[in-house]
């Protein structure tokens, strides 16, 4: 279950990626515009896309890893995408949510 984990995290992080994409978009037409806090919604697109890319590195990793500790992290990483990135990219760290705790309880090893 951590390899499914890792790919469910991994298309996440893809859609993640894209989300923010289109945040930091929106940002940039309102500050152009001139609009009310456009450049909070610039640094929501921007706190995206780091989460966002830090979900594919911690996806690729969980994939192969032995530990739990990958898994953790992307849990982390999922909370802090879901409050720093906005309404679109909050949608997507749910399924990193899946992803990492499908990462963290599947396959124990047993001696």
């Amino acid at each position: 279950m951590r390899k499914a984990g890792g790919i469910i995290a991994l298309i996440a992080g893809i859609f993640g990626t894209i989300a923010a994409l289109v945040t930091l978009m929106i940002g940039g037409i309102g500050k152009a515009f001139q609009a009310h806090q456009a450049e909070m919604v610039l640094w929501l697109g921007v706190g995206g896309l780091v989460f966002a890319f830090l979900t594919i590195i911690l996806a690729a990793i969980a994939m192969n890893a032995a530990g739990r500790l990958p898994g953790m992290l992307l849990i982390l990483s999922a909370l802090a995408g879901a409050v720093l990135g906005g309404t679109l990219v909050a949608v997507c760290m749910v399924l990193t949510l899946a992803g990492g705790v499908l990462a963290v309880a599947g396959g124990a090893k047993t001696a």
